[in-house]
């Protein structure tokens, strides 16, 4: 990560803490279940990673400074075209054509998936987007969801810590793994009463 968004440096970060989330068993508060439920926004995959990864980078009333400078803009975007990065999209449809108003993106390497940042502009739309990521990491067969680090607003979904010792033995063996992010023909409706139902949450 970067100091800042006009810092020519990266810097490397390795937790002794790692922060993570359940794929199986992420905490899914009773009001958001319902807002999922209703399906408000139309999820999408790998259609506006770009968008995403500059959404992610702008300032917000609560995060006031982004990490990500053009360097990490470069390699992400580079990264998506190998197909190593994904973005999970939340769209709108407000009367004038679909708006992309939340979403996610992460690197995929193995059984694992890196969460890099989150944005929103509409009411739960990064959160939803986050448990439809866990759907389909869950149906894709992984076995990580890191967040590096622990903070307020992924503790609502029961972000924990790993040491970092026991976290490179799973990662290990999570490497080893080749599960499916795309999912070719898998809906995103399917894919997430599948999951809903995995969770007994219907």
């Amino acid at each position: 990560m970067a100091h800042h968004a006009e810092s020519p440096f990266i810097q490397w970060v390795c937790p002794e803490e790692r922060g993570q989330l359940s794929i199986d068993e992420i905490h899914i508060p009773k009001r958001l279940l319902k807002t999922i439920r209703s399906a408000p926004y139309q999820i999408k995959i790998n259609t506006a990673f770009e968008s995403v990864i500059d959404l992610c980078a702008q300032s917000a009333p609560d995060r006031p400074e982004t990490w990500i400078n053009n360097s990490i803009r470069s390699v992400f975007l580079l990264l998506h075209k190998n197909g190593d990065a994904h973005s999970i999209e939340a769209w709108k449809n407000d009367g004038d054509g679909e708006a992309l108003v939340g979403g996610l993106y992460g690197l995929s390497l193995g059984g694992a998936f890196f969460g890099e940042s989150m944005f929103s502009r509409a009411n739960d739309a990064s959160k939803i987007c986050l448990i439809h990521l866990c759907a389909r990491l869950w149906k894709g067969g992984y076995r990580i969801l890191d967040t590096q680090f622990v903070n307020e607003h992924l503790k609502q979904f029961g972000v924990y810590e790993m040491h970092h010792t026991n976290y490179m033995n799973v990662l290990h063996q999570a490497l080893k793994i080749q599960p499916d992010f795309v999912l070719d023909g898998v809906s995103e409706d399917m894919l997430l009463k599948e999951y809903l139902a995995f969770r007994n949450v219907l």
